[in-house]
């Protein structure tokens, strides 16, 4: 593999077997290339380690531009309202304006609209991205934190998240402490950092206990309520649970839907904790128990990160984790005969 000091934009070109323009022309999200070719630059920057020109006498893009861009992986949902509130509280404060961009993959549209633009920089949010589109963005100089990263961001890459692995736990040990033993949890997508993150903090605190969380009781399903109402059925079925954790507070309203249907009582016959912390979790009956994660805080601490790493390149990228909470409502009680 080449060093990232030796390598030019030549080499990226001849690797990808085209010319120098069309390998700028990807960098700088012209849309006249062709859809292989584009795949193809953004794979050989990959491999290469390209990371773009340097120079004193080249103006950095804090100094070029005002603007930074909101990349959300969807814009339906509390969820996403919440990050866009703190982003852009933080962007006030600084003097700086918000563009908002919504990522669909496997599209790869976002990310040419991104690079076409005269950014001081990116927040990407829930944006699960690939190992080229990473690359591409540091050869093209674009200074970006991932929020909430979906996957583990390799070591280069500036992210801000949430204790997910405590908020797991400390859900589990206040069903623990309630007297529940015979526990499930409805998860998210197995490949979901944050969701794999929730369930480990959560089996921790009952493999502590001396209990036991077989595969059974773990249900993975997409963050949809639908879906997750679905899943959750089979799960109330063929498990009998006592209480359930869900992995978000949209699963967790699909799995009331799925407890009404089957004729369960929240929480005399099933007791819920959610995780988020979205209104939705006060405005259900019975409330919501869930886990508070601060979106918004970290929305701002996200915008906050990038201004300084745009300003000043730090030698490493910063990691930042704020905590979560447990929020007690009336969906957990004692488990009935207890």
């Amino acid at each position: 593999m080449r060093s990232q000091s030796r390598t030019t934009l030549a080499d990226v070109a001849k690797a990808a077997g085209t010319t120098v323009p069309t390998v700028s022309k990807v960098l700088s999200g012209r849309s006249d290339v062709s859809s292989a070719t584009r795949t193809r630059v953004m794979r050989i920057v990959a491999e290469l380690e390209y990371r773009g020109r340097s120079g004193r006498d080249k103006p950095s893009r804090a100094e070029r531009s005002r603007f930074v861009d909101l990349v959300l992986s969807g814009v339906e949902g509390s969820w996403a309202n919440r990050a866009l509130s703190g982003v852009e509280h933080a962007a006030e404060e600084a003097g700086v304006d918000i563009v908002v961009s919504v990522a669909r993959p496997p599209d790869d549209a976002w990310l040419t609209r991104l690079l076409a633009r005269r950014l001081r920089g990116a927040v990407l949010a829930l944006v699960d991205t690939t190992s080229e589109q990473l690359a591409t963005l540091a050869a093209a100089q674009v200074p970006i934190v991932l929020l909430d990263p979906v996957s583990q961001p390799p070591s280069t890459v500036a992210s801000v998240g949430a204790a997910n692995w405590a908020g797991g736990r400390a859900a589990a040990e206040h069903l623990l402490a309630l007297g529940h033993g015979r526990l499930a949890v409805l998860a998210g997508r197995r490949t979901h950092l944050y969701s794999q993150a929730r369930i480990d903090g959560f089996r921790s605190a009952i493999t502590q206990a001396g209990l036991d969380l077989p595969d059974e009781r773990i249900v993975h399903t997409d963050w949809r309520r639908a879906r997750a109402a679905e899943q959750a059925t089979q799960l109330l079925r063929d498990t009998a649970p006592t209480a359930v954790f869900a992995c978000s507070d949209t699963m967790a309203l699909g799995l009331y839907d799925a407890a009404d249907t089957l004729g369960l009582r929240i929480p005399e016959d099933v007791s819920v904790v959610g995780f988020d912390d979205l209104p939705e979790a006060q405005w259900v009956t019975p409330a919501l128990t869930t886990v508070r994660q601060p979106i918004a805080e970290m929305g701002e601490a996200a915008l906050r990160m990038l201004l300084r790493i745009s300003a000043d390149p730090p030698p490493e990228a910063p990691r930042e984790e704020l905590a979560t909470r447990l929020v007690v409502r009336a969906s957990t009680a004692r488990p009935a005969g207890s």
